[in-house]
């Protein structure tokens, strides 16, 4: 089995707040892996801990809970991650401001006999079939509103942020897990994975060097650094002119996953 990750901060001086992590349970059989985009926030947030300490928390306990207890769906143990990462600083914050520590979510889990996958916000999770074909796995809820009603944080806060008709992330309430895209194929189906926090995916999604096949082409051939690297140029060569950032931030967090299984 062949593993790979990479992960970045988009400002050297600045903490990363993706997480990413592979296991492989001791017995040998399957894996999973986790990858978390930390959201960060316009303003206060209502909570005295950082994106940080908070995809720390919520992704080392979805990666102990996704190894241990296969008894348990992906979004069953998303749900009880939330609950109890909630539980840590319940007493301390403001779980019900709308912009508390919050991330994107991709978990997958495999076995001899089925992988199992799970999508919440805009993280890709890409699957290759034994022919070579590159399925997106997407949680598209974010890129299919009009940009209208994007127009502000404040806007997108009060009216779409973890509410019905907007899109959905993990943040203090567990019923978001059910919100997740969810599924299970063959493991005879899937012979490569990968995951993307949206700062890796722009090169995709951003700026159009390729479609998501020729993504995963990438990193099967020169693995996760590689596509980070070029994100990296295609950010600095486009920093003046804003042609394909528009008002994205310049640099974002960027992590890759590949797994070869």
């Amino acid at each position: 089995m062949r593993t790979e990750v990479v992960s970045e901060p988009g400002l050297p001086d600045h903490p990363n707040e993706d997480f990413a992590a592979f296991a492989l349970p001791a017995d040998g059989q399957g894996g999973c892996l986790v990858v978390l985009d930390g959201v960060t926030p316009p303003r206060e947030t209502g909570c005295l801990h950082s994106v940080p300490w908070y995809t720390s928390r919520l992704g080392g306990g979805l990666l102990e809970l996704t190894v241990s207890r296969r008894d348990l769906t992906l979004a069953q143990a998303l749900a009880r991650t939330i609950h109890g990462t909630a539980e840590a600083h319940a007493l301390t914050c403001d779980l019900s401001h709308p912009r508390t520590p919050q991330a994107t979510v991709v978990a997958v889990r495999w076995s001899a006999g089925s992988v199992e996958y799970l999508v919440l916000s805009d993280s890709a999770l890409l699957l290759e079939s034994p022919d070579g074909l590159v399925t997106p796995v997407l949680d598209d809820r974010l890129a299919r509103l009009p940009r209208a009603a994007l127009a502000t944080d404040a806007l997108v806060d009060a009216t779409l942020r973890n509410k019905e008709g907007g899109f959905f992330t993990a943040a203090a309430d567990p019923s978001v897990a059910e919100r997740a895209v969810t599924g299970t194929v063959p493991r005879s189906r899937v012979r490569a994975l990968a995951a993307l926090t949206d700062g890796a995916a722009r090169w995709v999604e951003k700026f159009g060097e390729g479609d998501w096949a020729q993504c995963f082409a990438l990193l099967r051939k020169e693995g996760p650094r590689a596509l980070v690297d070029r994100v990296r140029l295609l950010e600095h060569a486009d920093r003046e002119e804003r042609t394909r950032l528009g008002r994205s931030k310049t640099h974002d967090d960027a992590t890759a996953a590949f797994a070869e299984l």
